[in-house]
């Protein structure tokens, strides 16, 4: 049996990073399927909308390249990337900013609508505290782009504060009052939070951490796998290297910790029941 083995969250960098030869490491060990998310790059300064279009092409070329070079099956998600509302804020004006933001989500909205990427993320609200208005637009933004992606039909990978139950209810609520299937928002960086009490339905990404997947796999098979790749040369390995979903999982499956059949559903069954029939 051939296993699928997808990372469902990496970054790439244009310019500074390993790039096409990170995914070729991906490749020669066993990884077949990649989620490239989009991320604010140096090269591109976003001022207006038409800046998030230049932003949200550099990670849609570093895909197109990765399907065209490699026999990986790479997918692109595009968003405002939630941090930056505040750069936009010490610029703009917090109501400019979020209006800017939301414009980012219309636009990524328009992509996965033309094809040109598998979903809207990772978006969502700063991972730390910030004051309540930065909160509540925040929380504007991500509520927008939860409708859109009802709208649109696609899933939502959402960056936020650590994946408490409590956080997971709140989240699965506002997606609720949007319309969106709690099945379609995915918690990238997710703890081992497999069961629905602890998760209140939403998709976890779980960081694939020896321990952290052994503990998913107590629970069950609902969940996906990654790494949340920075290609960053200066910090290699951070946050995991891209060689560790493949490496982890055929380690798993080779130790008896993994049947072939659990590993297909974690990296086939669940990216296509949450992305849908664009994710082969």
């Amino acid at each position: 049996m051939l296993v699928p083995i997808l990372d469902n969250h990496v970054h790439l960098e244009p310019r500074k990073g390993r790039n096409i030869d990170a995914v070729r490491d991906f490749e020669r060990f066993g990884g077949t399927h990649l989620i490239v998310s989009h991320k604010p790059y140096n090269e591109v300064r976003v001022s207006s909308a038409e800046d998030f279009r230049k932003s949200f092409d550099v990670t849609v070329s570093m895909v197109d390249r990765i399907n065209s070079e490699t026999g990986v099956r790479a997918y692109a998600t595009i968003g405002p990337y939630p941090v930056e509302l505040l750069g936009f804020q010490r610029r703009l004006g917090l109501e400019r900013a979020k209006d800017l933001m939301i414009a980012g989500m219309d636009i990524a909205a328009e992509y996965v609508r033309e094809g040109r990427a598998l979903a809207i993320g990772e978006v969502g609200r700063p991972h730390f505290d910030v004051p309540d208005d930065i909160w509540q637009a925040s929380n504007e933004i991500l509520l927008h782009g939860m409708t859109l992606a009802r709208e649109t039909d696609c899933a939502i990978v959402l960056h936020t504060e650590s994946g408490t139950a409590e956080t997971m209810r709140e989240l699965a609520d506002m997606a609720d009052v949007a319309g969106l299937s709690r099945d379609r928002v995915v918690k990238h960086y997710s703890p081992p939070i497999v069961l629905p009490e602890e998760n209140s339905g939403l998709m976890p990404s779980v960081l694939a951490g020896k321990d952290a997947v052994k503990e998913a796999l107590s629970k069950g098979t609902r969940f996906m796998m990654e790494t949340d790749f920075l290609d960053d040369p200066a910090r290699p390995g951070a946050v995991m290297a891209i060689t560790t979903v493949p490496k982890r999982t055929m380690d798993f499956i080779e130790k008896g910790l993994m049947t072939e059949d659990q590993a297909h559903v974690i990296h086939s069954v669940n990216p296509g029941r949450t992305y849908g029939p664009t994710f082969e």
